[in-house]
């Protein structure tokens, strides 16, 4: 994927030093974004040990170190600036992306993409009217979506009805590909459970 990132040289400076003192020899940059595609997307820059980088990761060499940037961010990076500014009491490191909180998710994004962006947009922000939320754990060969189930559903007893009426009817009308889901969570605990 072609993007664009600016590290300035500032930053590329202030990083550089930073790895240079650091206790793991070989230690690089990772960054990425949280939630992307939502408004809770979070912009996040992280060592990557020696061994911590991923087959699919994109990868930035600068003079004095590496930037790995996550696979599933990339479209959430495009345009994305890392900068060092010196002010009176010491710098400030910045990150700026202004693409992390918009959705990049189309028919052609992998299926993994398709479904988060549709649990954080869409379901989501239902389930948490009850202290709730829903991720994917996985998808299966056969196309079944693996979630699990947090906060006030976990334990809930209408989590059936939530599961088939809500969540699955929502992503395979979205998601074509996708034949089912199944839901992996241990409904037992009931300690926080919506009723």
């Amino acid at each position: 994927m072609d993007i664009k990132i600016d590290i300035t040289d500032s930053a590329q400076e202030y990083l550089g030093g930073l790895l240079d003192n650091h206790d793991v020899k070989g230690v690089s940059v990772r960054l990425f974004v949280t939630q992307p595609g939502t408004k809770y997307a979070e912009t996040c820059l992280s060592y990557s040990k020696p061994g911590e980088e991923k087959d699919d990761d994109e990868v930035i060499q600068l003079e004095r170190f590496t930037v790995y940037l996550e696979a599933m961010s990339l479209p959430y990076l495009d345009e994305a600036q890392v900068d060092y500014q010196t002010q009176n009491l010491g710098g400030q490191l910045t990150i700026k992306a202004p693409n992390a909180k918009m959705p990049k998710v189309s028919k052609d994004s992998p299926i993994e993409q398709q479904i988060e962006y549709l649990l954080h947009t869409q379901i989501n922000p239902g389930l948490s009217s009850h202290g709730g939320d829903v991720s994917l754990e996985s998808i299966t060969d056969d196309m079944i979506a693996v979630l699990k189930f947090g906060g006030g559903c976990q334990g809930c007893s209408s989590v059936d009805l939530t599961l088939k009426e809500g969540v699955e009817k929502t992503l395979l009308e979205a998601v074509p590909a996708l034949k089912g889901v199944k839901d992996v969570t241990d409904h037992s605990d009931t300690d926080n459970a919506y009723m």
